[in-house]
Formats: structure tokens, C-alpha cells, sequence
């Protein structure tokens, strides 16, 4: 083995196009998903607590979408802000097939955009109660009636276009009963990406300011997303959902997690994605707006990361910024 003074690994680094022919890891915009907020209103409503992201009307999401195209991003992700008034017990207006996010959906698609659209099956933005599924009476969420109806709120979403179905609930079982949702109503292209390691975390305050369901969650989320401590479980929930059917999984927090991402990849070698949550959004733009770090270089450094780690993609608010400086 060659030694110091034969051996100088500054070498490859000492100018730009060395480092660039040597770079380990490459970032493009493909590997970005942009998550997108739908409201009813007729008005962009930025999110307070999640600066430089907003609410958007269904014709204005149709113009997002357009603008991800144009940057290269090949997926928008939507998450709707359910009126309030039409949240309920049960979560019916999930499989409304004109609530707002099937709205959303055929308004990107009659733009012919080339993009992707994914989409979230979960109760929580339908819910009174802010729950990812059905309640019993003493607030216990159910597993297998939730997931019965989380293939109702699937299909309606493909038959409006959706081309990624994204449970991100974590019931026992319901990726099965999706797949076979979808395949005996001929929907067999669209997409399962199972929100398979989905942690009871900290990190996703400012999300549920947008899509309007602060306050309105009665206890807490662990007794169905998982304990921030584990990761042998980690894997064996990605084991059930790929057997169930699931095209692709992912990872969620993100960066928090990476040790995760890596070992999902290294044991399945599947397509693992995860999700700079809005957590992680709001304390790199708290950072730079106290002075302590470039927005630009942390962005792109965060996102290099979760590729490092095995990504095939990132959700991130910091998608279009990002396409813009990756494109440069």
C-alpha cells in the first residue's frame, strides 16, 4: 500500500474540475420531490411557521407544477388543507372523489406538464381528531378498518391521476390491500411508495400549521409510527411492505435518520427515498436568516447528503431553490 509523500490524497482535490471528475456522489434535479400545500381558498397563503412556502390555490398548484417541469423536477408531492368543516370523525371526505386533492391532481394533469404527481393516503388532513386513521372510543387507532378505508382514499386518487400512491399512515397491511385496490380496477401502473420507516417525531411541527391540523391531534402518534430508538424495526416494517407490493420506500425524518436510509438500501436494494421534513426545512432557514450559515451551501450540502446515504430522492421545500442552483 503506497505511503505518504507517494500517496497525497489532496491531490484530486486541488482544483475545481479535479474535484468535480472525482466526486463520488452527483446531485441533479431529477433526484428532488417538491411537496406542495393545497388550499380552497383563491389565494396564495404562505405557511408562518415555514418561511418562503405557501398554501396554493388548485389553479395556482397547476402553475407549480409547470415551474417544477421547467427546473427539471420530475414529481410534485401534495398535501391538502382540508376546511375544517369538512373534517369529520371518520375522515369521509378522503374518498370525496372532488375533494381537494383529486381537484389538484386533474388540474396538474390538464396541463400536460411532464411531472409527476404524488400523492399522500393518510386520514390525518380529513380527520377532526388529527389522527392518520379511524378511532375507537377510547382514541386507540384502528389498524385493519383504517386500512380498509385507506384503499378507498387510494384508488379515488388514482382514478383522478394520481401516479404515486404515498401511504404515509403506518397501519399493518394496508400496502396489500392497496395493491390489490388498485390492480382489480386496472389502475396496475400507478405506483405504491410506502412510507415504510415512518418515526413518531419532533421534527414535524410546522407541517401540520399547513395543512391545518395543529391543534386539533388528541394524544400523540407513537402507538402506530415508530420509536425514534429502533431500527431492527425499521427494517422488517420495509420487508412487509415490498412484499405487499410497494415500488419503492421511504425514510421519514431525514436527515436524523440516515443511518436508516443506508441500511434499508444495503439490505433490500430497493428505490429508498426519504423526507427532509418541515422541521429540517425551518431550522436550515432559521439558520440563515440569524447569520449562522449560507442557505445555498446548506441546502445543497443536507441534500448531498441524504444521496451519500442511498437516496434515489429527496422531498424538500428547498426543491425549486435547489433545481435553480443545481441548473446554474
Amino acid at each position: 500500500m503506497s505511503h505518504y509523500p507517494a500517496l497525497r490524497l489532496r491531490r484530486t482535490r486541488s482544483a475545481p474540475w479535479s474535484r468535480r471528475m472525482h466526486a463520488e456522489t452527483v446531485l441533479t434535479p431529477a433526484d428532488l420531490i417538491w411537496p406542495l400545500f393545497v388550499t380552497d381558498g383563491d389565494a396564495e397563503e404562505p405557511v408562518g411557521a415555514l418561511p418562503g412556502v405557501s398554501r396554493w390555490p388548485v389553479r395556482q398548484i397547476a402553475e407549480r407544477a409547470k415551474e417544477a417541469a421547467a427546473l427539471g423536477i420530475p414529481c410534485v408531492a401534495l398535501f391538502p388543507n382540508t376546511p375544517h368543516a369538512l373534517r369529520s370523525d371518520d375522515g369521509r371526505e378522503a374518498f370525496n372523489p372532488d375533494n381537494l386533492m383529486c381537484r389538484a391532481i386533474r388540474a396538474i394533469k390538464d396541463t400536460g406538464a411532464d411531472v409527476g404527481v404524488l400523492t399522500d393516503v393518510a386520514l390525518d388532513p380529513y380527520t377532526s381528531h388529527g389522527h392518520d386513521g379511524l378511532v375507537d372510543a377510547a382514541g386507540y387507532v384502528l389498524n385493519d378498518e383504517t386500512a380498509e378505508v385507506l384503499a378507498r382514499q387510494a384508488l379515488v386518487q388514482a382514478e383522478a391521476g394520481s401516479d404515486i400512491v404515498a401511504p404515509s399512515d403506518m397501519m399493518d397491511g394496508r400496502i396489500g390491500l392497496i395493491r390489490e385496490a388498485l390492480e382489480e380496477e386496472g389502475h396496475v401502473n400507478v405506483q405504491i411508495m410506502a412510507y415504510s420507516a415512518k418515526y413518531a417525531s419532533a421534527f414535524y411541527g410546522p407541517f401540520r400549521d399547513a395543512v391545518g391540523s395543529r391543534g386539533l391531534l388528541k394524544g400523540d402518534k407513537k402507538t402506530y409510527q415508530m420509536d425514534p430508538a429502533n431500527s431492527e424495526e425499521a427494517l422488517r416494517e420495509v420487508a412487509l411492505d415490498i412484499e405487499e407490493g410497494a415500488d419503492s420506500v421511504m425514510v421519514k425524518p431525514g436527515l436524523p435518520y440516515l443511518d436508516i436510509v443506508r441500511r434499508v438500501k444495503d439490505e433490500f436494494e430497493v428505490p429508498v427515498f426519504a423526507y427532509q421534513v418541515s422541521g429540517e426545512y425551518a431550522m436550515i432557514e432559521a439558520a440563515a436568516a440569524a447569520g449562522v450559515g449560507d442557505r445555498e451551501a446548506l441546502v445543497l450540502e443536507t441534500l448531498m447528503a441524504f444521496k451519500r446515504a442511498g437516496c434515489s430522492g429527496v422531498l424538500t421545500y428547498h426543491a425549486p431553490l435547489a433545481a435553480k442552483l443545481l441548473g446554474a
